[in-house]
């Protein structure tokens, strides 16, 4: 059994080490996609997104080996694969960043490329977990925005701004417009909460405001996609 050899171009390669190959290529394709579960942060999750990393690596682990050292091989492959139209839309550029990453570690395992692909992967790996841990690149300033409506009047109006300058720590007035004829206002805001608040704290405080009505609390991530 260790004498049976494939011949690729002018590269022979024992059956066993195309094996370790492909383990090697499901190994570090399971490492990606298992980050990419745990650092995910948004509404549109993608169960076929995260198999598509594993089988994706193995597919670009066998074109390697087909291919070999063979450049006649690798011109019939990438043309056999123009005809071919990917038309998955992919609306986090970070999720094709992580295929491509997938698809890199099946490179790495089809040339044999052991250590370069292992190294790559953990820096890759290890730097996805700090960005999202660090919550680099967010520009987000307020944690949600709180609408209701309440009665027109002072009375009213004091109330409002005695809790949003006692719960959130900042917030700022979004719309403010005359509704029910003019005997009810209706307010927007923004607000960032502190770390001994939650919104259910802030939505409790506001119920407490006699004839408030329509209170809702929308939480705001840039991660949400609508």
């Amino acid at each position: 059994m260790d004498s049976l050899m494939l011949t690729f171009g002018a590269v022979k390669l024992q059956w066993h080490t195309v094996l370790l190959s492909f383990i090697f290529a499901f190994a570090l394709s399971s490492i990606v996609a298992l980050v990419y579960e745990k650092t995910f942060a948004g509404l549109s999750w993608s169960k076929g997104l995260v198999q598509s990393m594993i089988l994706g690596s193995l597919i670009s682990c066998l074109l390697m080996i087909a291919i070999g050292d063979n450049v006649a091989r690798g011109i019939g492959i990438v043309g056999s694969l123009a005809v071919i139209r990917f038309r998955t839309n992919l609306r986090d550029p970070r999720d094709l960043i992580f295929l491509f990453a997938s698809l890199g570690a099946g490179v790495a395992a089809g040339v044999q490329s052991y250590v370069a692909g292992t190294i790559g992967i953990l820096f890759f790996s290890a730097t996805s977990v700090i960005l999202h841990a660090s919550n680099f690149g967010s520009r987000r300033k307020h944690d949600g925005l709180v609408r209701f409506q309440i009665p027109k009047g002072p009375g009213s109006g004091s109330e409002v701004a005695q809790i949003m300058q006692t719960i959130p720590k900042t917030f700022a007035l979004v719309t403010m417009r005359d509704v029910s004829q003019g005997e009810m206002i209706d307010c927007a805001y923004q607000v960032k909460l502190s770390a001994h608040s939650s919104p259910e704290i802030l939505l409790q405080a506001l119920n407490g405001i006699s004839g408030i009505r329509g209170l809702t609390y929308m939480n705001q991530q840039t991660t949400v996609e609508v």
